[in-house]
């Protein structure tokens, strides 16, 4: 384990931390994919060959570079090597389509594609053209696109090319990531190098990293997540990470087990599907100490350590624009409120206000707003979007959008998204305690509260859209008893309808703006139509 001296911010750059460690720790395992292992050493090699050939396509300092990759560890490469000429990365979500992927691949206003080749032909597809100058594709033969040049990856790599000269500055753009859209289209967050190592450095402080750690990822790389909380905290570290495409509930565990990880990070309803599995006798046999899992309902913590064998459950807040806000660690020191988010990291000035930017009181609820405590260390922008940028910053606070509340202890409670919160007869509901009464019913995997418009203006009616376990009989009429008996009677849906599916964004956060759209349907169930009887 090397871990890197940070003291001086001005070597808080990307390219020149992996260049550190290659010439430190070269021969030590940073990336395994599968049974293939890339060395520290040897990803600044091919960051550095892949930084010369994207340098020849005309890629500089500032440029965008567009991705559409289906992870992988030549994501990973093609990143650092961006980085390493001060240039830009910019994912796109590999699941859209049409229209979706016409605007976000538009917004990116880069003039080189890096994508696979299925990709490629999904964006030939499109109904309105998007241009690029080149496309790179990975893995193939090169793939042609209207009016760009074809390449592949390995003939733009130039074997034995050296460090970059270019002048970056920590407080630089380094990527921008697409918002989750849980409550409209994406915004481009423009993350500085700094703020990915601030966010990366507030996760180490409790993620106990130990020489012999390996970390282990199996989100997508279009997402945040996966960055902030294994890539760059291995490379922070000199530890190796474990990198999969993709999440599975039946193979999460021996995947662990393959590459030896003692850390992992699960997001939304993840850990919630491992949970539900069918027990194993070997559930606990895993290599896995500390797992970070976003969020946890409170009544599975203590059986979920116990029967995976967790040391250590790690929660917290942040957003891709500012990353590390709020942490709780469950190791057994302290005793947090249920269903806490944490305290307050060091590094930041919280505060919870009202709508004129007025603290509330404690125990009230509030927006999260947020200042840094260091330069550089909250995001620079939505890209290309000022009217966004400047909505988002008030008062010199940057205002997150979400609803907490705070107790005596200094725990913070995550309440609901503030587009979400359910004014209902009087009475402002957050959907987020609905759907984790709704959820701890054995017979729901996942649900959705979300207020539909009622008869009086500005109030809603609640309605639960819910994903049942395979073989469930539970009834609405059930489900409505089951809320009536564990919460307030106003916070009984109306309305529920028993879904197969939620809308979701890459990270496992319901697309609520989706289900608002869709409304009532003809299979949503009534309360008010029924002969329920609601207990007061």
């Amino acid at each position: 384990m090397n871990r890197l001296d940070l003291s001086d911010r001005r070597e808080r750059v990307l390219g020149r931390l992996l260049a550190r460690q290659a010439e430190a720790i070269a021969d030590t395992p940073f990336m395994v994919a599968g049974d293939d292992v890339d060395t520290f050493g040897r990803v600044d090699e091919l960051a550095r060959a892949y930084a010369a050939g994207l340098a020849a396509l005309g890629v500089g300092q500032g440029d965008t570079v567009a991705m559409l990759m289906d992870g992988g560890p030549e994501v990973v490469i093609a990143a650092f090597a961006a980085n390493k000429l001060g240039a830009i990365w910019v994912p796109t979500n590999t699941d859209y389509r049409g229209g979706w992927l016409a605007e976000a691949l538009r917004a990116s206003r880069a003039k080189v594609l890096l994508a696979d080749g299925d990709l490629v032909e999904r964006v030939a597809q499109l109904d309105t053209a998007v241009a690029f100058d080149h496309v790179v594709t990975r893995g193939e033969a090169a793939t042609a696109l209207d009016g760009a040049a074809a390449h592949c990856f390995e003939e733009i790599a130039v074997a034995g090319a050296g460090e970059p000269d270019v002048d970056i500055h920590y407080g630089d753009t380094s990527a921008v990531m697409w918002t989750s859209g849980t409550t409209g289209r994406s915004k481009g967050v423009e993350q500085s190098h700094n703020c990915w190592v601030f966010g990366s450095e507030e996760g180490i402080r409790n993620a106990d990293i130990r020489a012999g750690d390996v970390l282990y990822s199996c989100m997508p790389l279009y997402n945040t997540g996966a960055w902030v909380t294994v890539i760059y905290r291995s490379l922070l570290c000199g530890v190796p990470f474990g990198l999969d495409r993709q999440f599975s509930a039946a193979e999460f565990w021996n995947r662990t087990r393959h590459y030896g990880a003692t850390h992992t990070f699960t997001l939304g309803a993840m850990h919630i599907y491992l949970w539900q599995a069918p027990p194993r006798p070997d559930d606990a046999d895993n290599p896995v100490r500390v797992a970070a899992a976003i969020p946890m309902p409170e009544n599975l913590i203590a059986p979920f350590k116990e029967r995976f064998g967790i040391e250590q459950l790690f929660q917290g807040y942040g957003q891709s624009e500012m990353l590390g806000v709020m942490s709780r660690v469950d190791d057994g020191t302290t005793e947090w409120g249920p269903n806490s988010s944490g305290r307050a990291n060091d590094s930041v000035d919280l505060a919870l206000l009202d709508d004129d930017d007025n603290p509330v009181a404690t125990g009230d609820v509030g927006e999260i707003c947020v200042r840094p405590k260091e330069p550089f260390a909250l995001f620079n922008g939505y890209f290309h979007d000022p009217a966004a940028t400047l909505a988002a910053f008030r008062n010199l606070w940057y205002h997150t959008g979400d609803l907490a509340r705070c107790d005596d202890n200094g725990h913070y409670y995550f309440v609901d998204r503030k587009a979400d919160y359910i004014r209902h007869k009087g009475r402002s509901i957050s959907s987020f305690q609905v759907e984790a009464t709704v959820n701890a019913h054995p017979d729901v995997v996942q649900s959705a509260a979300f207020g539909i418009e009622a008869e009086l203006e500005s109030e809603a009616e609640i309605k639960v859209d819910v994903v049942l376990a395979p073989g469930a009989t539970l009834t609405p009429e059930e489900l409505c008893r089951f809320v009536n008996e564990h919460a307030p009677y106003f916070a009984v849906p109306r309305y529920v309808e028993f879904v197969t599916e939620l809308p979701q964004t890459p990270n496992g956060r319901v697309r609520k703006f989706e289900l608002r759209a869709r409304g009532l349907t003809d299979g949503t169930w009534d309360r008010n139509a029924s002969d329920f009887e609601l207990v007061r």
